[in-house]
This record gives structure tokens, C-alpha cells and sequence, in this order.
């Protein structure tokens, strides 16, 4: 998630106990079990990570980059034990990417490509046009996947989220106002430069490329028609003039991270949509939880109401302040329709893309499942990216049969598991375990109250979803981020990303001395079978490598210092590929920032042992398996994974880069030979041999 976009804004009130308290008491109670800080901090879990196995792939399960799919675990014979295949790189900074000896790295797809022949050649001057723009990749580039087509490593589907704008980048003189009204153009090209983009790509000559005109090139922008379903659509909360029963909503925006199912559609992650909309009138409780704002939206797209091009409210609704009579005679429902995870089949380009209402409403970051396990309910799992917010995990109703993984009616699938289950929010008790709290209507807080007294129905539980784990007790966290679950073992990950809101009111002290979490950390854990227990640890803290001991508790070096982890995937294989946005954007304001821009790093895990260790797992003793793998431009943010079948070719974004990529090249480790205007991209890396990538 981009610090341009981010919600500074602390909405959790509740007295819930902070993470960082757990922390300390589980930290505290392991030390005393051995001695000393100093000697927890040596005798950590995992001395040596060695390889945890993967799956062979040819499964849809198993596809890489996936955060699920594969085994079962028991009885599998042991795979080839894996190792990285790189030197970790040095720090950069400057106006290029950088990749280890003996790989390439390819520009492909930047903002304003054309994928047909409708639009125009993406202009330098920022002149192209809203309709342009419905026919071009769209900006800001984050989380993504790559569909094969027939299982092919050399052409498939690659599916982009766009997270937000740049509106000085966009338009040829930034965004202007008349009488202080946004012109509907305008607005209409930052609409469209928001959502997904499918795109058709082939390898040819050792080159990517978009087909284009094919018929799987399409957008969804924050005006495309989407079905809302589950227990929310339909009901009288998502009633609007554009749809009186409810069914539909226009438009997904602030895309951000990404998941993928195991019967092979996509997953796009409404994050920080609520800004986009204003109320100036009486908000309520669930408007202020997610942060509609009180005076204007963050584009002002309300502002180019009643241009007289206007159609049904398409700039009207963002403005959802009630003014009518009923909700058919105003916007007041419209911002109900988002905050969702919503589903796209990218091989179907007749499908609408389908909001799964089930999983819950907030700042959704991304959603990775679990390894599926036939006869077994579903697991999904997402953060709410936002200061002191929750993890969530949800849990189908129906159980997996593996044949749904080959059938092609895929959105009447995701229906079948994704439309109707129970949503859980995580509390992490300082025993180092767990509990996952479900958000039902028969669910009692400490006070004995339950939640259908509280907010009503499960639709309008899921509505106030924050709220509703507020209500429960569960743990906030320090900006929960991308999830991302092994493969083959299921230990699931979080990205922790920061949080400098964090003070001693909200429950920070001595023993976890980030008062002002600026650095950021990895937790993972796993569940227990037919349980909603589970146990944690912490994988790794942010650090840079000149810190003090007691606040570069895993002993990074200058090879793999790192802060605010954000992007988190495992390829098929188990390695684990780890994003940050560390806020250069923002002025370079920490350590790491002040050493380098932001970067991706790989790591193999070891399987988190029975009983978790007294502190990281990543430590002084092995740093050497922690290793920088690509370092990005000045000021951009690196997002967004996928991998082609074979390993063979890795796609990662480059997102709000100052300036970057030079002109007239594809070469992404190119620096420009003087101011250029800048394009988020995504950027192909291959070996030069034709290898595997990492190994």
C-alpha cells in the first residue's frame, strides 16, 4: 500500500490489548523460561534455515506464487531440499532497477500501454484521454497473477491491480478545478486509471509482450458494473438509484493486494476505498469506523456532479450524503457496495466481476488460502492495512472437492465457497497461541452481549466489520498487510508493515521497545485442525543493520536490512519472496530508507517447530539465507508478485517511481538520461541461461 494513499488516521478506539502488550508478555514469559533476553535472542527457533519442501506444480493448487495450493503434508515423500542461487545484492539508490549477476530485467505493460487499437499511443505529455485509458493499463501498478493459458509458461493472463493515481503524472498540468468543480474529464481518466487490468501476454525471442486486440485484454475501473454477492447484496443497505434491488455496484477502486482460488479466478483487495467518499451530514458509526470523510473526498470527484454529461450519478454518488427521501432518491447506500474482495474470472471475458460480500468489509489488503484438503472447509486470509486494525481469516461453509478445480463455470464456484461461511478475527494471547473469534451473529463479548444485539443480522455485521471486531476482543496489530500460506506445510505469514502511531497509551513499553514502530516485522503461525486455536512466532523484525541489539532483534546486516514489509508470497517451490514500502516517498525518513530504495528479498523457511522459540526466526545466525533478490528506482514502492509455471520468469511491480523507466527502453535497469514522466510498470526478470529464477 502506497503512504500516498495510506489512512494515517488511528479509527480503532477500542481498549482492546495491543499487540505489542501480547508481544512483550510472550516474549517476557519464553525469556524467563531460559535465562535471559540475551540468551533468548541467541537460542532463537530455526539456527539454520534449510528448505521446507514444495509441490511439483501441476496442479491448480499448486500453481506458483500462489500463498496455497499443493499437499496435504502426512505421508508425502521429502522433496530436493531447496537453496537460493544468488549473492545478496548491495543497496541502491538510484533512478533504476537492479538485479543480481546473470539476470535481465524487462519493462512490460506501463501505465497508459495500449492493449488494442482503440486507444493511443500513451503520450509524455499526459494528454491521453479518458477513453484512452479504458483501453490501456491503468496507473499504479500492485498486487498481480499470472494465469497460464493451456498450462503454458510462455503465454498466459497476467492480472494487475491499479491502487490509486498520481494526478500531477496523469494530467499534462496536474488536476485543475473551475469554480471549484473538478471537470468531468478528468475526473472520468481517474476513474478509469483505477481497478484491474487483464492482459494477454506471450514470450516470444526472450521478450514479453501484450497481444493486443486480443479478446482477453479488458478493464475494471471504479465505474464497471460488479454483482454484489453473499449476505450483503440485496439487502436494503445496498440500495441505490443505480440499483434498486441491490444486486450490483459501480466500480472497485484502491486495488491493492491480490489472491488468487484454486478453481482459477483472481482476487483484487479494496483497500483504502473509503476516502474516496464524503458525508457531510451525520455519519454513521460504521462510516466513521472505515473512514468515510466529513468535508471532501480525496479526488474530489463529488465536485463534478451535475456536469451535463453526468449519467445515472456516475460522479454524484461519491458524495453519499442523504438528501432524499428513501435511498432510491439519493447516494447514502453507495459506499456500502465497497471494501470488499472482489472475484474476477480473467479467462471469461463476458463475466462480471463479483464483490464476495461473505468475507468481510475494511481496509483489505490482499487473500491467500490455505492448502486445500479435500472434504475440508476453505481458509482465506486477509489484514485490514490500517493502524492498530485486525487479521482475519475466513472459512468456507462448503467443503473442497478437487474437481471444482477444473471446472470452468469458475465465478458459480467461487459462489459455491465463497458466498456463504463464517469470517474470524485473529486474538493472539501471550501464551503463544491464539484464537480465532468468529464474527456471528451468536458471538458474546466479554460483557455477555452478542453481536446480533449489537449491530443485527449478519449482513449488517459484516457491514460494520471493524466494528464487529472491535465488539469481540480482537488483538490490533501494526498495519496487517499481505498474508501469504506455504504451499505444502500451510504456516501462514503476515506483513506487519509499521506503525508510528504506536505509543505507550496504546500499550507499547521496555521489553518491545518499538514505541514508534517505524521498521516493521513478519509474524506467522499456524492453524490447528478442526480448531480455531492456533500458535504464533515472530519470523522477522525490520531493522537497519546499524541499529542497536535491542532493536535489530533478528541482526541484519547491510546485505538484508530491511523496513516496512509488504508484498508477501511464497513461489510453489516454498520460497518466500518478501516486498517493502518503507515510505521513500515520504522523504527517506528512517535508517533503511537513508541506505537504500525499496527492495524484494527471498528466504526459505524452516517449519515452525512444535512449540515456537522465545523469539525471531530469522537471527545472527543465519543471515545468509535472508537475501536481497531486487532493488527498485528512487521513491518506488515494489508490489505485486507472480510466476510463471515453470520459474522461469518472475513479474513484479514498480509502483509511483519519481523517474522512471527511461524512455525509448525496455531495459528496467536503465537509468533515463534526464527528467521523464513517470509510469508505474511491471518489470520481468529472467535468467540469462534460461534458468529457474532464485534457485
Amino acid at each position: 500500500m502506497s503512504k500516498s494513499t495510506s489512512d494515517s488516521a488511528v479509527r480503532n478506539i477500542s481498549a482492546n490489548e495491543p499487540f505489542s502488550a501480547i508481544l512483550e508478555k510472550s516474549l517476557s514469559r519464553r525469556t524467563l523460561a531460559r535465562g535471559s533476553l540475551g540468551a533468548a535472542l541467541a537460542a532463537m527457533t530455526g539456527a539454520a534455515l534449510s528448505a521446507c519442501g514444495g509441490g511439483d506444480g501441476d496442479s491448480p493448487a499448486a500453481q506458483p506464487g500462489t500463498g496455497g495450493g499443493g499437499g496435504t503434508g502426512g505421508g508425502t515423500p521429502e522433496a530436493p531440499k531447496l537453496a537460493l542461487g544468488f549473492q545478496s545484492l548491495p543497496t541502491s539508490m538510484t533512478d533504476a532497477c537492479v538485479v543480481p549477476a546473470g539476470y535481465v530485467a524487462q519493462v512490460l505493460g506501463a501505465w497508459g500501454t495500449p492493449f488494442d487499437d482503440i486507444a493511443q499511443p500513451w503520450s509524455r505529455d499526459g494528454n491521453n484521454t479518458s477513453n484512452d485509458l479504458l483501453h490501456s493499463t491503468g496507473m499504479h501498478h500492485d498486487g498481480m497473477h499470472y494465469f497460464p493459458l493451456q498450462g503454458s509458461s510462455t503465454e498466459g493472463l497476467l492480472a494487475v491491480n491499479h491502487e490509486y493515481i498520481d494526478e500531477t503524472a496523469l494530467h499534462p498540468a496536474g488536476p485543475t478545478q473551475v469554480n471549484g468543480k473538478r471537470p468531468a474529464e478528468e475526473v472520468r481518466k481517474e476513474i478509469n486509471a483505477h481497478g484491474v487490468s487483464i492482459l494477454h501476454i506471450r514470450l516470444q525471442s526472450g521478450r514479453w509482450s501484450i497481444v493486443k486486440n486480443s479478446r482477453y485484454n479488458r478493464r475494471f475501473t471504479a465505474a464497471t458494473p460488479m454483482a454484489l454477492a453473499g449476505p450483503v447484496g440485496g439487502t436494503a443497505s445496498v440500495r441505490t438509484p443505480f440499483s434498486p434491488n441491490g444486486r450490483q455496484t459501480r466500480g472497485t477502486n484502491n486495488n491493492c493486494g491480490n489472491g488468487f482460488t484454486p478453481w482459477g479466478t483472481y482476487i483484487t483487495a479494496e483497500e483504502n476505498w473509503a476516502a474516496c467518499f464524503v458525508n457531510t451530514g451525520t455519519q454513521t458509526r460504521d462510516q466513521k469506523r472505515v473512514g468515510i470523510q466529513a468535508a471532501k473526498g480525496r479526488y474530489l470527484w463529488e465536485t463534478a456532479a451535475g456536469d451535463t454529461s453526468e449519467q445515472i450519478g456516475e460522479f454524484a454518488r461519491f458524495n453519499i450524503t442523504a438528501t432524499g427521501a428513501d435511498a432510491t432518491q439519493d447516494w447514502r447506500n453507495e459506499a456500502n457496495g465497497f471494501g470488499y474482495l472482489v472475484e474476477i474470472d480473467p479467462y471469461d471475458p463476458s463475466s462480471i466481476a463479483t464483490k464476495r460480500t461473505a468475507m468481510g468489509r475494511f481496509a483489505h489488503e490482499g487473500s491467500a488460502y490455505a492448502p486445500p484438503v479435500a472434504g475440508k472447509p476453505l481458509s482465506f486470509y486477509s489484514g485490514d492495512d490500517s493502524r492498530f486494525e485486525y487479521l482475519y481469516k475466513f472459512v468456507s461453509t462448503a467443503v473442497w472437492d478437487p474437481k471444482d478445480a477444473d471446472r470452468t463455470d469458475r465465478l458459480a464456484v467461487g459462489a459455491k465457497y465463497l458466498d456463504q461461511g463464517t469470517l474470524y478475527v485473529a486474538r493472539f494471547d501471550a501464551s503463544g497461541k491464539g484464537e480465532w473469534l468468529a464474527l456471528a451473529e451468536g458471538t458474546k463479548n466479554a460483557a455477555g452481549r452478542t453481536l446480533k444485539e449489537e449491530f443485527g443480522s449478519i449482513d449488517q455485521i459484516l457491514l460494520n466489520t471493524r466494528g464487529a471486531a472491535d465488539f469481540v476482543g480482537a488483538t490490533p496489530m501494526d498495519r496487517p498487510e499481505w498474508t501469504a500460506a506455504h504451499p505444502t506445510s500451510g504456516e501462514v505469514y503476515v506483513t506487519l508493515t509499521n506503525n508510528t502511531s504506536r505509543n505507550a497509551s496504546r500499550g507499547t513499553n521496555p521489553a518491545n521497545p518499538r514505541l514508534n514502530n517505524v521498521n516493521g516485522h513478519i509474524v506467522r503461525w499456524r492453524d490447528q485442525a478442526d480448531s480455531n486455536v492456533f500458535q504464533w512466532e515472530i519470523f522477522v523484525f525490520g531493522s537497519d543493520a546499524g541499529a542497536d541489539a535491542d532493536t535489530n532483534r533478528s541482526g541484519l546486516t547491510a546485505l538484508n536490512q530491511l523496513a516496512s514489509p509488504d508484498g508477501l508470497s511464497f513461489d510453489g517451490r516454498g520460497i518466500l519472496w518478501v516486498q517493502t514500502d518503507n515510505g521513500i516517498d515520504g522523504g527517506r525518513n528512517n535508517a533503511v530508507a537513508k541506505s537504500t530504495n525499496d527492495q524484494m528479498l527471498a528466504v526459505i523457511p524452516p517449519s515452525m517447530p512444535a512449540t515456537p522459540g522465545s523469539g525471531p526466526v530469522i537471527n545472527n545466525g543465519n543471515q545468509g539465507d535472508l537475501r536481497r533478490f531486487f532493488v527498485g528506482p528512487n521513491e518506488a514502492e515494489i508490489t505485486g508478485f507472480a510466476f510463471t509455471p515453470d520459474y522461469k520468469t518472475i513479474f513484479l511491480n514498480v509502483q509511483h517511481p519519481v523517474n522512471w523507466p527511461a524512455y525509448d527502453s525496455e531495459d528496467a535497469t536503465a537509468a533515463p538520461s534526464g527528467k521523464v514522466r513517470p509510469r508505474s510498470s511491471t518489470v520481468v526478470i529472467q535468467r540469462k541461461d534460461g534458468g529457474a529464477i532464485g534457485v
